[in-house]
């Protein structure tokens, strides 16, 4: 498991559909070491820090084995490290095979998995493609985030190392998969909507969801 690029980058304003939007999600690799904060990496920010942003979107994380699909996808655009507005483009990790919880380190820096990401219209402003948040979400190729649970630097070739696997087994990609409803599981359901290591709205869905289930 590797760290293959690092990627910050600052808000900005673009115009898209005749407004003038604020967004962070033109992330840029960088070279040499970077800190690693308790919210963030330095020369990196969010715009809109009430659905971007926080403890437990401190980080968000893209498998470089995705970018051979989305080439496939998107023949005329360019594919460079941090253009899905990844902080962290990673070798090794994948959706299906992490859990929520799972903690890793990098030197010194230690990470928790928290959530897939869901994305927003800003995706398609940064692909300059309006149909880009419905594919990604189709595809299933949803990145994930870490939460930082000690500060640290990292910089690209830096391994991660898995410290501790969480034993409630939920996967990233099942809580995206329960999202889309995609499957009928109430007991996964159940587990994921228990899961302290998934951040409190997640859990409040999913009971929800598992409510509806139960008077159905």
């Amino acid at each position: 498991m590797k760290l293959i690029s690092v990627n910050v980058g600052l808000p900005r304003e673009v115009t898209w559909k005749g407004k003038t939007v604020s967004t962070g999600i033109f992330k840029e690799p960088v070279s040499g070491r970077v800190i690693v904060r308790a919210l963030n990496l330095d020369g990196d920010g969010q715009a809109d820090l009430t659905v971007h942003g926080g403890a437990d979107k401190a980080i968000y994380v893209y498998p470089f084995e995705h970018y051979d699909y989305w080439q496939n996808e998107l023949p005329d655009t360019e594919l460079t490290p941090g253009i899905f507005g990844e902080n962290f483009t990673t070798i090794g990790l994948k959706e299906e095979e992490l859990n929520i919880g799972d903690r890793f380190q990098i030197g010194a820096v230690k990470l928790m998995v928290t959530q897939p990401r869901l994305p927003c219209y800003k995706l398609g402003i940064r692909f300059g493609r309006p149909d880009m948040v419905k594919r990604f979400l189709a595809s299933r190729r949803t990145g994930f985030y870490f939460r930082i649970l000690q500060e640290g630097e990292v910089s690209a070739g830096d391994n991660l190392e898995l410290v501790n696997r969480d034993n409630n087994n939920v996967k990233v990609a099942d809580i995206t998969h329960l999202y889309v409803r995609e499957q009928d599981n109430p007991e996964l359901l159940h587990r994921a909507a228990q899961l302290e290591a998934l951040p409190e709205s997640w859990r409040d869905y999913f009971q929800e969801q598992s409510r509806r289930q139960d008077k159905s």
